[in-house]
């Protein structure tokens, strides 16, 4: 780490620390697991799971929905945003390199955006030890794990997004329009493709697993669900195919690298355009 990546880190991370969205964006999701307890979700069993375990489901289930669009419309506007007004000139007459650059505001939205989903959880933890629930150690672990791994695969979807568009407008369309996609591509235009036209099942399913979002369902699920018995048919594929514990490690390591690749293309063009 060098001097200018810790500069453009702390930068980036001071300037979002001053902005009134975090702060909304944090009080948002901490709020929401206060509402959960107070609903008496803990007090409900859905297949075998009662307490904490449950909560969690329900958290990890919203943050499935709400993450991945949020962090590609706040992404996509960093480096795009920077050029439109003019902070790009003003950071390039430093002593920066852009790779620094780029990877100091990556590492930066990471952590602002992960940061209050992991104290969230935590939260959770704390106080259903407080109230004397069981606490379901291995799912917190997996699910901050999994939490961890969507923030890093569309942070890098965002950070590709952002180099490539010439103005704001235009990426947060796209990427509201890749979002979409990936959403729909869950469950229901793979159904609609494989009754019309005939595809193999299993050639669908895999299409599936190449989809973040689904990977991410799935692995919020394994825990929840060690038979996937909620996701019908499917579930005979995925776990004749893999066993559970692979596909766990698989839930974290595939949308971990496939942010990493997506950045690292994002840096790529970043040091051989023209920045201005």
């Amino acid at each position: 780490m060098t001097k200018e990546f810790k500069s453009i880190l702390k930068l980036d991370l001071f300037q979002t620390l001053r902005t009134k969205g975090f702060w909304i964006y944090s009080i948002l999701f901490g709020g929401f697991v206060a509402f959960l307890f107070l609903s008496g979700i803990t007090e409900t069993q859905v297949i075998g799971f009662v307490g904490l375990g449950r909560l969690m489901v329900t958290f990890m289930q919203v943050c499935m929905v709400i993450i991945p669009i949020y962090v590609l419309i706040t992404v996509v506007r960093s480096i795009v945003g920077d050029k439109e007004n003019n902070v790009m000139e003003y950071m390039l007459s430093m002593p920066v390199s852009l790779s620094n650059f780029y990877w100091g505001k990556f590492i930066a939205k990471f952590i602002v955006t992960f940061i209050p989903l992991f104290v969230s959880l935590l939260g959770a933890v704390i106080w259903g030890s407080i109230a004397s629930l069981d606490v379901p150690w291995n799912m917190f672990f997996l699910y901050s794990g999994l939490l961890a791994a969507m923030v890093f695969c569309f942070l890098g979807l965002g950070m590709l997004i952002s180099v490539y568009a010439r103005s704001q407008d235009f990426a947060v369309s796209f990427a509201f329009v890749i979002w979409l996609i990936l959403v729909a591509f869950i469950d229901l235009l793979l159904m609609g493709m494989m009754l019309k036209f005939r595809m193999n099942p299993n050639w669908v399913i895999g299409l599936g697993m190449l989809n973040p979002l689904q990977v991410f369902r799935v692995g919020v699920l394994v825990l929840f669900d060690p038979k996937l018995t909620v996701m019908g048919p499917a579930a005979y594929f995925v776990l004749d195919t893999v066993n559970r514990g692979v596909f766990i490690v698989f839930s974290v390591l595939y949308p971990t690298l496939l942010g990493f690749v997506l950045a690292w293309l994002g840096n790529r063009r970043f040091n051989h355009e023209d920045v201005v």
